[in-house]
C-alpha cells in the first residue's frame, strides 16, 4: 500500500501510527486540515478487516471532519482517530490511557472525542493522560442527541424543499441504524407523526424501539429499497453504492451516518435519478457543534441554537444545488472550500 499518494490525493497533512504492546493498542490518527484551527474529530474503535481498510477509513473520516467544521462555521480543522480491534475484547483503561499519551504528544494539534465504538467513559480514561479530549462524562457527555437533533432539522428542511412543507405527519421515513443517533432521531420523528420503518443489526433493540415509536421493523439488507419519503442512514458509511443506488425507493436521502456515498459518482447518480441527497457532513454536524462548544464552556442553550441552524444550512446547500444545477455534495463542498480559502487569505 502506497500511503503518501493516498494522503496527497485526499489533502491529508499528517498520519500517525500508534501501538502499545502491553495494552494491545493499535491506532491510526489522521489530521486532514488545520487551516481554520486544530483538528477535531472523534476516535472510532472498530474491528477492521485489514490495516489498509482502517487507514483508508481514517483518512476519509478526517477529510469529512474538515468540511463539516467549515460548513458548520467552526474555527476548527478536521481529524480522526481509529483504534483497530474488537472493542468488546480489547476495551480497557490501560489501552485508552496509552492512546491518550499519544494524543498528548501531538501538543493540541488533534483534539479527540467519542465516536462509533467509544463512550464517555473511554474519554474519561483518555483524559487521565491528556487535556486534548472532549465528550467526557463531566464535560457534556454523549453528543448523539445533538447529532440527531441536527438530522431532524435537516430532514424537515429537505421535506420543505421537495414537498413545499416541513410537516412530518404521515411521512414515511426509513431509518437504517437505531443506535445512539438513530434512536434519538426516531423518537423526535415519531412525536410529530412520522411513519417509521426501522432496522438495525441488533434486532432486539430495534424491536423495542418499534414498540416505543409505533415503527415497523424492516430487514437491514432491504430497507434502502422500501418506498418512503426519506431514507435516513444512521449506521456506518458507504450505504449508497453500486448494489443499492438503483434500488432506492425514496425521494430524499438524509441521515446521521458519515460518508453515506461510497463514491462521489453515486452523488451524481442520485442527482440524475431526481433523489435529493442532503450531504452527510452538513446534516450530521450537531455532534461536532456540541463537542466544540465544550472548548469554551458547555452551554446547552447555545448548542441547541447552533444545532437548530443546521436546517438553514441544509436549505442553503439545496438552493445552491438547484440554482447551479450541480449535485448537492458539490454544492456543500464549494461552501466549505470557499470558507477555508477565505480564512486562509484573511489570515
Amino acid at each position: 500500500m502506497d500511503i503518501f499518494p493516498i494522503m496527497q490525493d485526499n489533502g491529508v497533512e499528517n498520519l500517525y501510527f500508534c501501538q502499545d504492546g502491553p495494552s494491545g493498542l493499535k491506532a491510526v490518527i489522521a489530521i486532514h486540515n488545520t487551516i481554520l484551527g486544530p483538528a477535531l474529530g472523534g476516535t472510532r474503535f472498530w474491528n477492521y478487516a485489514s490495516e489498509e481498510e482502517a487507514i483508508r477509513d481514517v483518512i476519509r473520516l478526517a477529510q469529512g471532519m474538515s468540511y463539516k467544521s467549515a460548513v458548520a462555521g467552526l474555527n476548527l480543522g478536521g481529524g480522526k482517530g481509529v483504534i483497530l480491534g474488537d472493542p468488546e475484547k480489547l476495551r480497557s483503561r490501560q489501552l485508552f490511557k496509552a492512546y491518550g499519551r499519544f494524543i498528548e504528544r501531538l501538543g493540541g494539534m488533534y483534539i479527540t472525542a467519542e465516536d462509533a465504538g467509544t463512550t464517555p467513559r473511554d474519554m474519561d480514561w483518555i483524559a487521565e493522560e491528556t487535556r486534548w479530549v472532549l465528550g467526557t462524562s463531566s464535560s457534556g457527555g454523549d453528543p448523539s442527541p445533538y447529532t440527531a437533533r441536527g438530522v431532524y432539522q435537516g430532514i424537515k428542511a429537505a421535506l420543505e424543499f421537495v414537498y413545499g412543507t416541513p410537516e412530518l405527519e404521515g411521512r414515511r421515513i426509513a431509518v437504517q441504524g437505531t443506535g445512539n443517533v438513530g434512536s434519538h432521531l426516531c423518537r423526535m420523528l415519531s412525536r410529530e407523526g412520522a411513519r417509521l420503518l426501522l432496522c438495525d443489526l441488533d434486532q432486539n433493540a430495534c424491536s423495542l424501539l418499534c414498540q416505543e415509536t409505533g415503527g415497523e421493523q424492516a430487514t437491514p439488507d432491504r430497507i434502502h429499497a422500501l418506498e418512503c419519503d426519506v431514507f435516513a442512514p444512521c449506521a456506518l458509511g458507504g450505504v449508497i453504492n453500486e448494489n443499492t443506488v438503483r434500488d432506492l425507493g425514496c425521494r430524499i436521502v438524509a441521515g446521521g451516518a458519515n460518508n453515506v456515498l461510497a463514491s462521489k459518482r453515486h452523488g451524481d447518480m442520485l442527482q440524475e435519478m431526481g433523489i435529493v441527497y442532503v450531504p452527510d457532513y452538513v446534516i450530521n454536524a450537531g455532534g461536532v457543534i456540541c463537542v466544540a462548544q465544550q472548548l469554551h464552556g458547555f452551554d446547552p442553550d447555545k448548542v441547541a441554537a447552533k444545532v437548530d441552524a443546521i436546517g438553514d444550512t441544509c436549505r442553503r446547500v439545496l438552493e445552491v444545488s438547484q440554482k447551479e444545477n450541480i449535485p448537492t455534495y458539490r454544492a456543500a463542498d464549494a461552501i466549505a472550500e470557499e470558507r477555508m480559502s477565505r480564512e486562509t487569505v484573511e489570515s
